[in-house]
């Protein structure tokens, strides 16, 4: 099957793509700051340069798309027809990747929590969740 834009349209779409303060990010910061935690954004020196990060907690939050890192639900498992070979190895980078830096934070002693784009259709869960990570 052949893409439904043109080259030039598509790279435009695809140029688009935000990788910081996506709407799932901007959700899961609301609830955060709602909670009263602090925390700081995209930290550069931590490996993965985790999307949230509560230094005094050592927490750090990843927010993924369920699509760009190959979540097992249902968005997460779909995989275009077009170009079916560069995304299936696109997504299996991204998801190395992801294991990679978690593992390198887990190993400077950091806690490491993920929450996928789909967890964030029950607000009350999101909110249950996030209290639970923040702790006594």
């Amino acid at each position: 099957m052949t893409d439904v834009y043109p080259p030039e349209k598509r790279s435009a779409v695809m140029r688009r793509v935000k990788g910081r303060n996506t709407t799932p990010e901007l959700k899961v910061r609301k609830v955060l700051t709602a909670l009263g935690a602090r925390y700081r954004l995209n930290r550069k020196d931590l490996p993965g340069s985790p999307d949230i990060v509560l230094p005094g907690r050592g927490l750090a939050i990843f927010v993924h798309g369920c699509f760009w890192h190959g979540h097992d639900c249902a968005r997460g498992s779909r995989v275009p027809k077009a170009n079916r070979d560069y995304w299936v190895g696109k997504v299996a980078r991204n998801r190395a990747r992801d294991v990679a830096a978690s593992e390198a934070l887990a190993a400077k002693g950091w806690r490491v929590e993920t929450i996928w784009e789909c967890d964030l259709k029950d607000d009350a869960a999101l909110r249950a969740r996030l209290t639970a990570l923040l702790g006594p």
